[in-house]
């Protein structure tokens, strides 16, 4: 949440941010799986753990030859005749897997996708985190909630982090324990209610979906010292400790400045935990989302005198936090990074990123997510905050399609996963900015991308590494080249997992930048290639080859024919719009 810090930008935030809590039509995210599917499918979790019952509905009755087939990684597990519009499936044993579940009628050669969903069987969400959002807890009706929340749980959402619902950063809950407040101003000074923030958090609960409380990790108000916040606690400009470090905002927008303390302060650590442990005896979150204000640019000082690294206490407040409250997941922010590797290894569940310049290519996106799996040995999966149509977001408006999708692609297909949806999609860092809204093949898509993220969760993000596979056009309508992209042609990116060789086609033939942000929403739509001839060199025998794409059927994998003569392999891709898998099975 940095537009705190960078005034002219947060004044337009809140012109448009602040005057509504209520929901608008945008909050609605859900239309279809796919233009060409005939139903919508819902599961009742966002994830289960092995042996969970799963219940799956869908929107109208469908013919009596329909059959639901369960599949992981492109092997069908399970295949039945669907009987009504609501069924029951057990999960399978195995934890931490992903499986596409596609409703079909027809023979091989002529198949009908009516529909598809994703399921994540994962004893710990940590595993495979989908980070999601919430920002504004004006008065709302519990339909309104479960309009929200039911829209995350179709994306599959496992955690949603609650911007800006506390009271005060140094002081959470308003009110007391035993009389919590019904209402309270926030720090852009809206009127949150604790029955809206309450109706959040029971209704993710039901969902599986883990909260998480948003804080700073070291933010006081002007009024903190009333409150209890000593003055040794600060960080400080000078040696001498006369002048405070602070992120100045503008007043009356905001209703104080925000004053930087040590994180390391062991003082400021009990009494903050102190506090965040008593909101959750009024507000039961599953964990803390820390936040930070990115690199300072100067030497900052303690009461005494000494020089105080940043980085370095980020990794000792995460420790004193989880000291504290063992049970409670905890997640740092890293501002482009800063602090990264210190945040890595202490106690996070997963590794956030948030995307600003100088990484604003496609390139970086990657980059940053090997980055990360670097830290941890793919430990700790990642999940970048990174902004779309940053200027449009500006003035009311629409996301572009194309940049969306692009920038999923390239994150996704590297391992990671995007927060960029709440109550609505993100186009700036201050979240309650609902400027732009997602058109109805936006809406679409984004169902499919997200099951797709899902499903095929084990060849995405569980292991293996990058390589970059032999593979050339077999025609003239592709040129190929290893990620990153390039003027004119298809990318390549490669992951070797053993037994199989996922090859990720992105079609930036008709790109007109690389740019990730698409800034001004100009990104253009790619040329989709029909059966377009692809060959592929493989010293190992190649027992069968499917592609699966999240803008075909839902994402619903297919068989491919293919030739192998040595090593010397060649098959044909149905269609490349954005973004193609094409997984390798070895004998």
């Amino acid at each position: 949440m940095k537009l705190y810090f960078i005034g002219v930008l947060m004044i337009a935030g809140i012109s448009c941010g602040c005057k509504k809590d209520k929901l608008v039509d945008n909050t609605r995210l859900i239309t279809s799986i796919m233009a060409s599917n005939l139903v919508n499918i819902a599961t009742d979790k966002a994830f289960y753990k092995p042996g969970d019952e799963i219940t799956f509905t869908i929107d109208k009755a469908l013919p009596a030859t329909v059959k639901i087939r369960y599949k992981q990684s492109g092997a069908i597990v399970q295949s039945v005749t669907l009987s009504g519009t609501s069924w029951k499936w057990t999960a399978p044993a195995t934890d931490f897997t992903g499986y596409m579940v596609e409703l079909f009628d027809g023979t091989d050669n002529e198949e009908k996708i009516y529909g598809t969903i994703a399921v994540d069987v994962s004893s710990d969400p940590a595993r495979f985190p989908r980070n999601a959002f919430l920002s504004a807890y004006g008065k709302m009706s519990a339909e309104d909630i479960k309009t929200v929340m039911s829209s995350l749980n179709r994306y599959h959402m496992n955690y949603v982090q609650f911007q800006d619902w506390e009271y005060k950063h140094h002081e959470p809950l308003a009110g007391t324990v035993a009389q919590p407040d019904a209402s309270w101003k926030d720090i852009a000074n809206r009127d949150n209610y604790g029955t809206t923030v309450k109706g959040y958090i029971d209704a993710a609960h039901s969902y599986n979906m883990l909260t998480l409380h948003y804080n700073l990790a070291y933010g006081a108000l002007n009024d903190a010292a009333a409150d209890g916040v000593a003055e040794n606690w600060y960080l400080f400009n000078d040696a001498t400790h006369t002048k405070r470090e602070i992120a100045t905002l503008p007043q009356p927008l905001f209703k104080s400045d925000l004053n930087i303390v040590d994180p390391s302060n062991t003082g400021w650590q009990q009494y903050l935990a102190t506090k965040t442990k008593e909101a959750y005896q009024v507000y039961p979150f599953d964990g803390y989302q820390i936040d930070q204000l990115g690199n300072r640019d100067k030497t900052l000082y303690n009461y005494n005198g000494g020089t105080v690294d940043l980085p370095t206490a980020f990794n000792s407040f995460i420790k004193a936090m989880k000291l504290a409250m063992p049970a409670k997941a905890l997640v740092m922010n890293a501002v482009t990074q800063y602090g990264q590797p210190q945040i890595a290894s202490a106690p996070v569940d997963f590794l956030y990123s948030e995307v600003w310049a100088p990484n604003e290519s496609y390139k970086d996106l990657g980059d940053i997510i090997k980055s990360n799996d670097a830290l941890t040995g793919g430990a700790k999966k990642s999940v970048l905050a990174a902004y779309m149509d940053y200027d449009l977001a500006g003035s009311p408006g629409y996301f572009n399609t194309p940049g969306v999708l692009f920038t999923d692609a390239v994150i996704f297909a590297h391992g990671g996963s995007h927060l960029e949806l709440g109550e609505h999609m993100l186009g700036k860092e201050y979240f309650p900015n609902n400027n732009l809204q997602m058109r109805d093949d936006l809406k679409t898509a984004m169902v499919s991308y997200y099951d797709f993220l899902t499903a095929y969760q084990n060849l995405l993000r569980d292991g293996g590494t990058f390589n970059n596979p032999v593979i050339t056009a077999g025609d003239s309508k592709t040129r190929l080249n290893n990620f990153p992209p390039v003027t004119g042609q298809v990318s390549v990116i490669g992951r070797d997992l053993g037994t199989k060789q996922v090859i990720h086609l992105i079609n930036f033939a008709n790109a007109n930048n690389f740019d990730w942000r698409d800034r001004n929403g100009t990104q253009t739509s790619p040329v989709p290639v029909i059966n377009g001839r692809f060959n592929f060199t493989s010293t190992k025998s190649i027992k069968k080859i499917w592609v699966a794409s999240p803008d075909v059927d839902g994402g619903a994998s297919k068989t491919l024919a293919y030739t192998q003569s040595g090593n010397s392999v060649t098959f044909t891709l149905p269609m490349l719009k954005y973004w193609d898998m094409v997984v390798v099975e070895y004998q």
